[in-house]
């Protein structure tokens, strides 16, 4: 099909017309990740944890999921692991992120969700309070400076995103699954 072939044109001619929207669309697509990229735009999903706003990187993030039930207690577990969920076919153990990290449990609310990490060796999901989407920061608005925090989370911050008056810690996932405290979870 040419590049100019309006849609009016092929109304009567259905899969023509999708396959032309279809075109359409991964074009528009493929230009806005090239333009992204240009940019030097830095992509990150937000959460809340503890009253304060944070980021985990796009990519250590897997997906995003509802509180599963039932969860299977883990005899001998620490406190902050609340248990094994099945996820499709696959044990998931689930972690109170804000317990681990000094802030006490985090209350289940309709918000609360599990943000699923992207690690080849760990698998985990995260409680947290909530998950508000993702967050797109160019890569000029990147410092490496540590706001503090009201939870325990100073090492596992790979430096924070400003934008106006907010400040967006990043919590590295990889160094969070990767610490001997949190691989040595057995009590």
């Amino acid at each position: 099909m040419q590049e100019s072939v309006a849609l009016k044109t092929l109304r009567d001619r259905p899969f023509e017309l999708l396959a032309e929207l279809e075109r359409r669309g991964r074009a528009v697509t493929a230009s806005s990740t090239a333009e992204a990229s240009q940019a030097g735009e830095w992509v990150g999903v937000a959460l809340r944890m503890a009253g304060e706003l944070y980021l985990v990187a796009r990519e250590e993030a897997r997906e995003v999921l509802g509180v599963p039930s039932p969860l299977t207690r883990v005899p001998g577990a620490k406190n902050w692991i609340l248990g094994l969920a099945n996820v499709r076919g696959q044990l998931l153990p689930i972690i109170d992120l804000r317990a681990f990290l000094g802030g006490g449990p985090t209350p289940a609310s309709r918000n609360t969700r599990i943000i699923v990490v992207n690690h080849r060796e760990i698998p985990a999901g995260l409680l947290v309070d909530e998950v508000l989407g993702f967050r797109r920061f160019a890569d000029a608005e990147f410092t490496a400076d540590v706001p503090p925090t009201s939870v325990r989370c100073e090492r596992y911050i790979a430096g924070s995103f400003r934008r106006g008056s907010e400040q967006w810690p990043v919590i590295g996932l990889r160094l969070l699954l990767e610490d001997p405290q949190f691989t040595g979870a057995g009590a």
